[in-house]
């Protein structure tokens, strides 16, 4: 079997690589080292710089996994023009080539942000999508392009709707924007919003586990939220990254219910339809936090 990875040098993408690679596959990763990293290039792998959204080489594999993005939420309020490059366009472009070279598997990663603020907690996959932030809106934008590909050109899908998700080689986000604050100023950590967002967090080793378990799933399009069974405040969060780097720094929060234009305060999905095949998150929201600052800690160290 043979897979290509856009993304693959990135946070969820390099640890999908070394999973296929432990699974006997053929790995050929695209990136473009925006937020990727060489070093977490998976030895056995190929690796191809390109950037999707400019040129997309043609590659025939047995499936594709799409994770290649702009990962920044916040950055869309700044640079839309720089979401849609890096998440519509890129995809367009790489559903062109598996149109042309025959490849019918593709395998994506979107976001809770497609939901916007939802009323209904948790979020089913069946719930209205009303995208509040262009990052979400981009997301929401690629999944219309894959559905629409499988039902016009033969294709299959996997579509993943993640919580936040955390662990070992994440290089953004509210955990690593606090040890980064930390290390610059140890007495005071600036809090975006009032500290009450509440949202849900997964352990990347939990997020892979759970990609993997909905391929059983094998509709046209086969739509999963991937996220624990409960939520943290960023309050709390801080509170953790504090104590594990052994600091008590005083909070200074910018106020209001968001924490940047476009941010949901409020997120919990349903994983009830991943449950349904089997699958089972390993860690709470709040395990998975003080894992996953101590990965940082140590990536950082």
């Amino acid at each position: 079997m043979k897979a290509l990875v856009t993304g693959g040098a990135g946070f969820i993408g390099s640890h999908v690589v070394d999973r296929l690679v432990d699974m006997g596959y053929d790995v050929v990763v695209i990136d473009n080292l925006s937020s990727g990293k060489k070093e977490y290039l998976n030895d056995s792998a190929e690796f191809i710089h390109a950037d999707l959204s400019r040129e997309v080489p043609e590659i025939k594999v047995d499936e594709v996994w799409h994770i290649a993005a702009n990962p920044d939420v916040r950055i869309g309020s700044e640079s839309p023009a720089e979401i849609y490059d890096n998440n519509i366009l890129a995809t367009f472009n790489l559903l062109e080539m598996m149109r042309k070279v025959g490849n019918d598997r593709i395998i994506f990663t979107s976001t809770s942000t497609v939901y916007g603020e939802a009323e209904v907690i948790p979020t089913p996959e069946d719930y209205p999508t009303v995208p509040i932030s262009i990052y979400g809106a981009s997301k929401l934008a690629c999944e219309a392009l894959i559905t629409s590909y499988c039902h016009t050109f033969g294709m299959k899908s996997w579509i993943y709707r993640f919580a936040n998700v955390i662990g070992r080689r994440s290089n953004h986000g509210v955990i690593y924007d606090f040890i980064m604050k930390l290390k610059k100023n140890r007495n005071e950590l600036e809090i975006l919003g009032n500290g009450e967002q509440n949202k849900s967090y997964i352990y990347i080793d939990d997020c892979i586990s759970a990609m993997f378990w909905g391929l059983k799933s094998d509709e046209a399009v086969n739509i999963f939220n991937i996220g624990s069974d409960d939520q943290i405040m960023v309050k709390k969060i801080a509170e953790i990254v504090s104590e594990e780097m052994g600091l008590s720094p005083r909070f200074v929060f910018t106020g209001g219910r968001r924490g940047w234009k476009g941010d949901v305060p409020i997120m919990l999905l349903s994983n009830e339809k991943l449950k349904k095949l089997g699958w089972m998150p390993k860690y709470s929201s709040e395990e998975a936090v003080r894992k996953a600052v101590r990965d940082l800690l140590d990536d950082l160290s």
